[in-house]
């Protein structure tokens, strides 16, 4: 079957939409594995929070509203995962907290390293599923996701091993150099704040521009081991390079393009998000914040499924999301090699 005329970077956009909205059962499953990771660690704090509290005066104001004195006298006596409840954990703070721990290279509390490294297995493990369900556009059964769940699972841990190296480079030695050798070198003579703040955001760029590119590059590298039923990270990694330098423009492109919705869906929280005195009931600060993590994983899924959709029509074989439907097959990759 011959390739459809490659479509622009609009359409990939809008396609990748299409895709991760038609699929509502990988969205609410990505949303309960947070649940799963998530629930038992608040649980625990909960706990750690009602035995410091007992009966004491400070219980009948916790539940009113927001009581410094005791939080920091918390937080004084708490060890381990109790030292993660900060007010940075608080609405749209825990968003801006997040994005300076990435921006300026924060180590992270032992706790968090463990939920975070939870976390990236059980997303790894899930994201060949995920994958694949958006590369066929098509609902598959049950079967069929875990199916392909299984079968790239050692895979992306091979490429997830490489991925690891590239980003350990960048927080423990790029970023370093630049933050502390490069702007100590840049601001050493400047009297005038503003340059120096300038000199910084410039670094920012910097090295947000480099981040940009590994991401991408492992982006499409996952891509291609799915697409491709590639079995070799460094395969994959190469060949996502060559599409890369093929399609620099419409790559980097659609990949601002979704960098812009995810920046949008953050500002959209941060009109929303409740605070610390924001007037909201428990149980409506909850669901903001629910609405919340579900909206980032349809923008996850979008930047996924809008990436295939360019790379299937600029260099994928057309008919894999059209593949016939088995009835039973043995794997993933059955249905990619059986007859249409």
């Amino acid at each position: 079957m011959r390739n459809a005329a490659p479509q622009g970077v609009i359409a990939a956009f809008a396609q990748g939409w299409r895709r991760a909205l038609a699929a509502p059962s990988i969205i609410l499953g990505l949303w309960s594995a947070t649940l799963l990771v998530g629930v038992p660690l608040a649980l625990t704090l909960r706990e750690m929070i009602a035995d410091h509290l007992g009966a004491s005066l400070a219980a009948a104001s916790a539940t009113s509203g927001v009581n410094y004195d005791w939080w920091n006298e918390f937080l004084a006596q708490a060890a381990g995962l109790g030292q993660t409840f900060t007010p940075a954990i608080l609405g749209f703070a825990a968003v801006l907290s997040n994005l300076s721990t990435v921006a300026d290279a924060k180590p992270l509390p032992l706790v968090m390293a463990t939920v975070i490294a939870m976390h990236i297995v059980l997303s790894v493990f899930l994201l060949g599923g995920v994958l694949d369900r958006l590369a066929r556009n098509r609902a598959i059964a049950s079967f069929g996701f875990f199916s392909a769940c299984g079968m790239y699972f050692f895979r992306f841990l091979r490429l997830g091993a490489i991925a690891a190296a590239f980003y350990w480079l960048l927080f423990a030695r790029v970023h370093p150099w630049l933050f502390d050798d490069v702007y100590t070198s840049l601001t050493h003579d400047v009297s005038v704040e503003r340059t120096a703040v300038l000199y910084r955001l410039l670094l920012y760029g910097l090295f947000a521009a480099v981040l940009l590119i590994v991401n991408m590059l492992f982006d499409y590298a996952k891509i291609r081991m799915v697409v491709e039923d590639r079995r070799s990270a460094i395969g994959a990694l190469s060949a996502a390079a060559r599409f890369i330098a093929r399609q620099p423009g419409a790559a980097l492109t659609l990949y601002l393009l979704n960098t812009l919705v995810f920046f949008a869906v953050i500002g959209l929280y941060a009109l929303i998000a409740p605070g610390a005195d924001g007037g909201f009931t428990l149980w409506m600060a909850l669901l903001i914040g629910q609405l919340y993590i579900v909206l980032r994983i349809v923008v996850r899924l979008m930047f996924a499924a809008s990436q295939i959709a360019l790379f299937q029509s600029r260099l994928a074989h057309a008919g894999y999301t059209a593949a016939y439907v088995a009835v039973w097959p043995e794997s993933a990759a059955a249905e990619a090699i059986r007859p249409l």
